[in-house]
């Protein structure tokens, strides 16, 4: 795992200076302080800090073969396999790692060569006969890209925001849209950034830029297709779906450096932990992080886990007291951020780096396989919006949910006002606000005159409509997993796995999320993958024989930091100083007294504003640190 930079001079080869190449890998030497390189030629450098996973003396980068130069983060989990294949064809290979295959590859194959790839990657190509740079992101965006055109007309390219904000060049202003898409997802989704004029290569997409030419829009190269149904009994799917988990797993497995595993006591992480462990003989380290709150501590079941399978385990417990930790995830993830187990992350993530420098998670079964709480409701919602014509359902449900009492407090199958609204509408508006953190309504309180008027009628869910009606699906749930795996998998899942990992010098893979077995569950029928309330249903169906019961079937916690008890508790002061935030005021968006009620509406129990509040207490920090008095 690696951090990358580089600029392109795509008008005239102008000289690119080495030092600043240098200062946009130093800022991100967390993400490989085991080395970094450095290399430039008429117009073109790139930059590269190493984590050395694989052949650990050999490879360095930025990689150079002829005319062709590559700067390179990920993994090529497949690396052996094209190896063999390309020296068939006549390529001679000086190194034993991954980095090579890309140079060949390319030779041989030119932009087909990502078709090839198995793994996670983010990587740029420069090749000097073409005169071209080459950017690409693996499929489901595991591995970040950054870039941006400079004012000099050069573009500059980083994995992280904070390597293109050490170029000088970059301008930094806000964009006020990317705050109202922040404030509706929870993150800065992959099509925009706080930083105005920087943009984020989409996941499964490449960019080809050639000398002389304007900069060219990404082009895709890899989609999920939900519209196809496989054959076949439950039996048998399940065999191959499993076979398929044990491949992925197993391709994981492969480093020259020590490797463990995250241990929620979910079902994800406990069946990456079991295939682990039918792997290889020697004890698996998993890791496993506890809350101070009973109601989001999953430590007993990840213990029953580690004691079936005999790992070596490691626990440690997050407490209000790490709220600490604040700045250092602000500066780990660049953009306000407000997923707050992210926290929960970081802490696993360092538990586990004291003594791995790999970990596998269970992160993407939930996106594949229908494993969310939403997911349940859209598909019984949906099949409420089939019995009666959209005029009729308007009306009905409508006029029900105007005149029923609003509970935000209630548990959701309980806040009925919200689901009778829910029925009045579109499917993927209904699921568009679920997904969502902060609702339109409470946004508009929450921002300034003025911030309206500016955004103009523009909403953070109106990206999720729009993909799910273009999405190859057949049904609403196929095309709520499609919009999931397309926004919310690279923008917040995997976004929050990267930084946190990356901040410790982590590599985190994540075998569930293997193309080939994420083409084959949107292949499964809606039934199979959720059933009787139970998402996940042949995946929970196929390791009945490897999970004991209590693990497979016990209700979803999931890996939720208790923000909302903290905001009544030890954190309610920082929820009453937001109002007070001068970095807040500055930028003149909100409406700060607004945001008072707010706080201390949670601080009474009157509602639950836990998540929005920890989106502003993040936000201020982002605003803060990448702009400090300059709104």
């Amino acid at each position: 795992m690696c951090g990358i930079a580089g600029v392109f001079h795509n008008a005239t080869p102008k000289p690119v200076d080495p030092a600043r190449i240098g200062a946009m890998i130093a800022a991100m030497a967390h993400r490989g302080p085991d080395g970094e390189g450095v290399w430039t030629a008429p117009g073109v450098g790139f930059g590269h800090r190493r984590l050395s996973i694989i052949d650990l003396e050999g490879s360095p980068q930025p990689m150079s073969d002829g005319d062709l130069t590559v700067t390179y983060n990920g993994e090529i989990y497949n690396f052996a396999e094209l190896r063999a294949e390309l020296t068939a064809l006549g390529a001679r290979f000086r190194t034993a790692g991954d980095t090579e295959v890309l140079l060949h590859g390319w030779r041989a194959w030119g932009v087909r060569v990502l078709d090839r790839l198995n793994g996670m990657f983010a990587f740029a190509l420069h090749d000097g006969g073409s005169r071209t740079l080459f950017l690409a992101r693996d499929r489901v965006g595991a591995k970040p890209l950054h870039y941006a055109e400079l004012a000099d007309g050069s573009i500059a390219f980083a994995s992280e925001l904070k390597g293109l904000l050490a170029h000088p060049l970059l301008r930094r202003e806000p964009d006020l849209r990317a705050v109202e898409d922040y404030l509706g997802l929870g993150y800065v989704p992959d099509d925009t950034c706080i930083v105005a004029g920087v943009r984020k290569l989409p996941a499964g997409c490449f960019l080809l830029v050639e000398r002389g030419k304007p900069l060219p829009e990404p082009r895709r190269w890899w989609d999920i297709d939900f519209s196809n149904r496989a054959t076949g009994s439950a039996d048998a799917l399940g065999e191959e779906l499993l076979d398929r988990m044990r491949t992925a797993v197993r391709s994981r497995m492969i480093a020259d450096v020590p490797l463990g595993a995250f241990l929620s006591g979910g079902v994800d992480s406990s069946a990456v932990v079991a295939l682990m462990a039918e792997a290889d003989r020697r004890a698996v380290l998993t890791c496993t992080i506890g809350f101070d709150e009973a109601g989001h501590d999953e430590r007993a079941h990840a213990q029953i886990v580690a004691d079936r399978f005999r790992t070596d385990h490691r626990t440690r417990v997050v407490s209000p007291d790490d709220f600490a930790l604040i700045d250092t995830l602000t500066h780990a993830f660049d953009e306000p951020f407000a997923d707050a187990s992210a926290l929960a992350t970081y802490q696993v993530s360092a538990l586990a780096r004291e003594s791995v420098t790999v970990a596998l998670s269970g992160d993407g079964a939930d996106e594949a396989m229908a494993g969310y709480r939403r997911h349940r409701f859209h598909a019984g919602e949906e099949r409420m919006r089939g019995l009666l014509p959209a005029a009729a359902r308007g009306k009905l449900f409508g006029t029900l949910g105007r005149h029923y009492p609003k509970a935000d407090w209630a548990p959701r199958p309980l806040r009925a006002k919200s689901t009778l609204l829910a029925l009045a509408g579109s499917g993927e508006e209904a699921y568009a606000r679920a997904v969502g953190v902060t609702t339109p309504e409470l946004r508009a309180r929450l921002f300034s005159a003025e911030a309206r008027r500016a955004l103009d009628g523009y909403r953070a869910e109106d990206r999720y409509i729009a993909t799910m009606r273009a999405a190859p699906a057949r049904d609403g749930l196929d095309r709520a997993q499609y919009a999931d795996i397309k926004h919310w998998l690279p923008g917040d899942i995997l976004t929050k796995v990267d930084r946190t990992s990356m901040a410790v010098s982590l590599e985190a893979r994540e075998p569930l999320l293997d193309h080939r077995l994420l083409e084959f569950c949107a292949t499964l029928p809606p039934a199979l993958r959720l059933r009787g309330g139970q998402g996940k249903w042949l995946m929970k169906r196929s390791l009945e024989r490897h999970l004991p019961r209590e693990i497979l079937y016990r209700p979803k916690m999931g890996f939720v930091t208790p923000v909302s008890a903290w905001f009544r508790g030890p954190l309610a002061a920082a929820a009453a100083g937001l109002a007070r935030s001068r970095v807040l005021a500055d930028t003149g968006w909100f409406d700060l007294p607004a945001l008072s009620v707010l706080a201390a509406d949670h601080r009474a129990g009157r509602a639950d504003h836990g998540r929005t509040l920890w989106q502003f207490l993040m936000l201020e920090r982002s605003l803060g640190q990448l702009f400090g008095g300059s709104i």
